[in-house]
């Protein structure tokens, strides 16, 4: 495989309202209105998108005088939790095995780093050990390659592979597309000194087979990835990583799609280099 080649690129039901009930957040999931009936989704919309201009206007015409002087401790302090934003840099110059690499030696090239590191452990060519094996080699620092390698071919076991809908080898079943793929949220820089970065992602994942009769539908899931970077032969490298459930958002009131739409929306759309 060269360089360039891209590992991770793409190439009715009837529903029933419950009584109402309190939300996730405990408050009431409907306000109510004369008849029973609650707002229409297109007039949350345009609200939504009022709001969305009128925080854009403020945002534009703001006073930046003020962020001179003694507020350069406090915006040094909140770089490190300030919302994921674009700064204009290009992120990565190149790539490795097909993976974004050439990060900045910086916070915000930790992050991205981070960002699409992630992107790469959840693909579903994790399933595959032969490029399992490639994309360690291209993301881990080569102290810890050999023992990753050995706890996650312990980790994608037949049983497993079964309980995601795949075949005993990892391979997918004759008329359906397993789907899996990771998405960042946001990044979040724990710490950082001496060629080394602690930064947590917050993601959200798609997991399942797509097929008519799939017993194992995409489903989807949110969590946290925090890694342990090292800067090693001018790049960020893993030297550990972990991952926890969370946070997660109540779900919404989306019709779930059917399964040739979800496979043709992974097929029709690839996916992104993220960056800081």
């Amino acid at each position: 495989m060269s360089d360039d080649d891209d590992l991770f690129g793409g190439t009715g039901e009837t529903r029933t309202r419950l009584p109402e009930r309190e939300d996730g957040y405990g408050g009431a999931r409907r306000s109510g209105r004369p008849g029973g009936r609650s707002p229409s989704r297109s007039l949350v919309t345009v609200i939504g998108v009022i709001v969305l201009l009128i925080a854009a206007i403020a945002f534009a015409n703001r006073d930046d005088s003020s962020s001179d002087g003694d507020g350069d401790g406090a915006h040094d302090k909140g770089a490190r939790t300030s919302p994921t934003a674009p700064t204009g840099e290009r992120p990565v110059s190149g790539k490795n095995g097909g993976i974004p690499a050439g990060y900045a030696k910086t916070e915000q090239g930790a992050q991205s780093a981070t960002a699409n590191y992630a992107v790469a452990l959840g693909s579903a060519e994790m399933f595959d050990k032969s490029k399992r094996d490639g994309i360690l080699k291209a993301i881990m620092a080569p102290s810890s390659v050999a023992k990753f390698k050995a706890e996650l071919d312990k980790a994608y076991s037949a049983d497993f592979f079964k309980n995601v809908g795949l075949n005993a080898n990892g391979s997918t079943p004759s008329g359906y597309q397993f789907v899996s793929r990771t998405s960042p949220i946001g990044t979040k820089v724990t710490d950082f000194a001496d060629g080394r970065a602690t930064v947590a992602a917050w993601c959200g994942g798609l997991l399942g087979l797509a097929g008519e009769r799939s017993t194992k539908p995409v489903t989807n899931s949110w969590f946290t990835i925090t890694m342990k970077l090292a800067w090693i032969d001018g790049d960020w490298k893993i030297t550990t990583h972990t991952q926890k459930d969370g946070p997660a958002p109540v779900p919404g009131d989306d019709r779930a799609s059917g399964s040739e739409e979800i496979a043709d929306a992974v097929e029709g759309y690839g996916g992104f280099t993220y960056a800081r």
